[in-house]
C-alpha cells in the first residue's frame, strides 16, 4: 500500500477590524445628542465650547464644519440640507481627522514686531550638505528642502574656486565636493518664502580675498534685488523685527582679522568679512583629518577635544593677502554682525548698550558656559543674538539635544536638517509652534531681569506652574502606510506607545502604554499626568514602536508638539517618519487637558 506525506501550509492572514468610537467619545456625543441618533450645528458648537474649549465657536462654523465631515466622509459632494445631520459615526471620524481637528494651532498668533532677538529662530547648520561633513556633496537641494520646512537661518561657507577667480560653497579642507555660491543664492531666492513670510537669514563663513568679497557683493544684490535688506547704520542699537523684515533676506557674518586691528586706528573703517565661525569664542581649533575622524564620530567629548567645525585660523599666507580692508559694497550689505571676542567667556558674554551682535558657540561651549556662566547667557540674549552649532566630531551630520540652547534664550540653536534622530524631531516639533512660520515669540522669563537683576536659571527648583493630562485612545493607519509583513512576518503587530515630556531638567520625563498585541489598529486608553514647571519651553514627545521579542523594536512613528500650542479636548495626532516626513495615514487619537 502506498504511503502519503501531506505537507500542511498555513498562510496568516492579516485581518483586521475597524476600532469601535472610545467609550469618551461615545459620551460626549450621548450627552450633545440628549440620546438622539444624529447632532446638528448647535449641538457641535456646544461640544466644541465645552469639550474642545473653542469658546469662539458659532453655529455657521459648526455647520461648515458639519459639511466637511459628511464631504470626507462619504468622500463625494453632498446636496444641502435643510438641517445637516451627523451620526456618532461621522462624529468619530471627524475627531480622528488630523485636517479637520488638528492637535496644535495653524496660524501665526505671536507678536511679531519685537526686535528679532526676542525670537527663537528656525536655524540650519551646513545647509548645503547632503549628507556627513566630510566627503558628502555640497549642493542646493538641502537648501531647498530646508526652506520648504520653514528653516529661516541658512548657512553657506565660501571658499575660492580652484581657479581663484570664483566662489564655491562647501566644508573647507575636508572632502567634500563644491557647489556653486550663485546656484545657491538663486535657490534661496526661489525659495524663502514658500513656507513662511518672515525673514531668511544667510550666514556667510567668509574665506574670500577682497576682490572675490566685491564679487559677492555683486551676486547677492543682482540676485536678491528689492528682497534684500540693507542695514541703515554701520551699527545697530536694536535689531529690526520679524514683521518689518517680512519677504527681506539679510545676510550675517563676521569682522576679519584686519578689520578688527584697523578698528582702534580709524572707527569709521568698518569692515565684514568672516562669518561667526564655530570658534567665535577665540579659541583656535584644528581641522578634522578625514581619514581619523570618521572613526571618532562617536565619541562624547574628552576635556581635550577640539571643535572641528568651520574653521577660524587662516593659514599664514592666506592672512597676508587679507590684509585689505573689505571692499564698501561687501561691508554695507550685512545687517548682523557678528564681532570675535577676545578674552575670557565673561568678556565675550559681555553686553554692549550701544550696539548688538551675534555670538557663535559649539554644543561644547554652550554645555560648559551653561554650568559657569549660565546667568550670563541669559543675560547676553535679551539683546544679542547667540548661536549654537554642533561640535566637529558629528562628522555623520547627528546632532545634540536643542533643548540647553532654547533654555538659555539662543536664538539660532543650529542643527543638521539633513540628519535624522531625535534631537531633530525636537527642532521640528518646536518650530510647528506659530504657525510654523520659522520664528517662535521668546517667554517673557527670557527676555527680562528681575528687581535685583537676577535672570532665568532652568536648573533652579521651580514650583508646578500647570499640569498637562494626555489620554492616549487608539492609532490607525499603519494597515495602510506600511506592507502588511513590515512589523512581522506572520502576524499583525504588536504596537505600544511612548509619551513624555522634553523641556527644563525637572520637567523632563517619558513613559509609556501597554503592548497591544496582534493588532493593526491599537486601543490603549490611557491617560498620563505631566507636572510642568516651565510649560512655555515643554514640547510633547509621542513615540510608537512594535514590540520585538527577540530584536530591537521596530519603528512606527514619532511627533513632538509645543505644549503651549496644544488645543485642549480630544484631537488627532498625525504621526512622522524618522527623516520627519508625515506619513499619510497614520495617526493617534488622543485628549489634552491643562489642570
Amino acid at each position: 500500500m502506498a504511503s502519503y506525506k501531506y505537507c500542511l501550509c498555513f498562510t496568516r492572514k492579516f485581518r483586521w477590524n475597524d476600532a469601535e468610537p472610545p467609550a469618551d467619545v461615545k459620551a460626549a456625543f450621548a450627552a450633545i445628542s440628549d440620546g438622539g441618533a444624529q447632532i446638528g450645528p448647535q449641538q457641535l458648537r456646544r461640544f466644541l465650547a465645552e469639550t474642545q474649549r473653542e469658546t469662539a465657536a458659532t453655529d455657521a462654523y459648526a455647520e461648515r464644519i458639519i459639511e466637511q465631515i459628511r464631504q470626507q466622509r462619504h468622500r463625494q459632494l453632498l446636496t444641502k440640507v435643510a438641517r445637516p445631520l451627523i451620526s456618532v459615526e461621522d462624529f468619530y471620524q471627524y475627531l480622528f481627522s488630523d485636517e479637520l481637528n488638528p492637535p496644535i494651532k495653524s496660524q501665526v498668533h505671536h507678536d511679531m514686531t519685537a526686535p528679532v532677538s526676542h525670537y527663537f529662530i528656525y536655524t540650519g547648520h551646513n545647509s548645503y550638505l547632503t549628507g556627513n561633513q566630510l566627503s558628502s556633496d555640497c549642493s542646493d537641494v538641502p537648501i531647498i528642502k530646508a526652506l520648504q520646512r520653514g528653516v529661516r537661518v541658512i548657512e553657506l561657507d565660501m571658499w575660492p574656486n580652484s581657479t581663484k577667480d570664483n566662489i564655491d560653497i562647501l566644508h573647507g579642507r575636508t572632502l567634500t565636493t563644491p557647489v556653486a555660491l550663485l546656484k545657491c543664492l538663486k535657490s534661496i531666492k526661489e525659495y524663502a518664502f514658500v513656507a513662511s513670510p518672515y525673514p531668511v537669514v544667510i550666514t556667510l563663513e567668509d574665506h574670500l580675498t577682497p576682490d572675490l568679497q566685491a564679487k559677492v557683493a555683486q551676486m547677492v544684490t543682482e540676485t536678491f534685488g528689492d528682497i534684500l535688506f540693507y542695514p541703515e547704520s554701520d551699527t545697530i542699537q536694536e535689531f529690526p523685527s520679524p514683521e518689518s523684515l517680512k519677504n527681506k533676506i539679510i545676510l550675517s557674518t563676521k569682522p576679519p582679522k584686519e578689520y578688527l586691528e584697523a578698528k582702534s586706528f580709524k572707527e569709521e573703517n568698518r569692515s565684514v568679512n568672516e562669518n561667526v565661525s564655530k570658534e567665535e569664542e577665540g579659541w583656535g581649533k584644528e581641522v578634522p583629518d578625514p581619514k581619523t575622524e570618521m572613526k571618532s564620530y562617536e565619541h562624547e567629548d574628552d576635556e581635550n577635544e577640539k571643535d572641528h567645525d568651520d574653521d577660524d585660523a587662516d593659514d599664514e599666507d592666506d592672512g597676508q593677502k587679507r590684509l585689505k580692508s573689505s571692499p564698501v559694497e561687501y561691508k554695507c550689505l550685512i545687517t548682523i554682525k557678528a564681532g570675535k571676542p577676545k578674552g575670557t567667556l565673561k568678556d565675550a558674554l559681555r553686553v554692549d548698550l550701544d550696539k548688538v551682535r551675534r555670538l557663535s558657540l559649539s554644543e561644547h561651549q554652550l554645555a560648559k558656559a551653561a554650568a559657569s556662566h549660565g546667568g550670563d547667557l541669559v543675560r547676553f540674549t535679551h539683546r544679542n543674538i547667540l548661536r549654537i552649532y554642533p561640535k566637529g566630531t558629528r562628522v555623520t551630520s547627528t546632532n545634540y539635544n536643542p533643548m540647553l540652547g532654547w533654555m538659555h534664550g539662543a536664538q539660532m540653536v543650529a542643527l543638521n536638517m539633513q540628519g535624522y534622530g531625535r534631537s531633530l524631531w525636537l527642532m521640528h516639533g518646536f518650530y510647528r509652534a506659530n504657525g510654523g512660520c520659522g520664528y517662535v515669540k521668546k517667554p517673557h522669563f527670557l527676555l527680562q531681569e528681575g528687581p535685583h537683576g537676577e535672570v532665568f536659571n532652568p536648573e533652579a527648583d521651580l514650583p508646578v506652574k500647570k499640569t498637562l493630562k494626555v489620554k492616549v485612545y487608539l492609532g490607525d493607519g499603519w494597515r495602510i502606510d506600511f506592507k502588511h509583513t513590515h512589523f512581522d512576518a506572520y502576524s499583525p503587530p504588536d504596537f505600544y506607545t511612548k509619551v513624555g515630556i522634553a523641556g527644563v531638567p525637572g520637567d523632563t520625563v517619558m513613559k509609556k502604554t501597554k503592548i497591544i498585541e496582534d493588532n493593526w489598529v491599537p486601543v490603549w486608553d490611557e491617560e498620563f499626568t505631566f507636572p510642568l514647571r516651565i510649560p512655555e519651553l515643554a514640547l510633547l514627545r509621542v513615540e510608537v514602536h512594535e514590540y520585538d521579542m527577540s530584536e530591537k523594536d521596530d519603528f512606527g512613528g514619532q511627533t513632538c508638539l509645543p505644549v503651549s500650542e496644544l488645543r485642549p479636548g480630544i484631537r488627532a495626532v498625525p504621526l512622522y517618519d524618522r527623516k520627519g516626513e508625515k506619513y499619510k495615514s497614520v495617526r493617534l487619537l488622543m485628549r489634552f487637558e491643562f489642570v
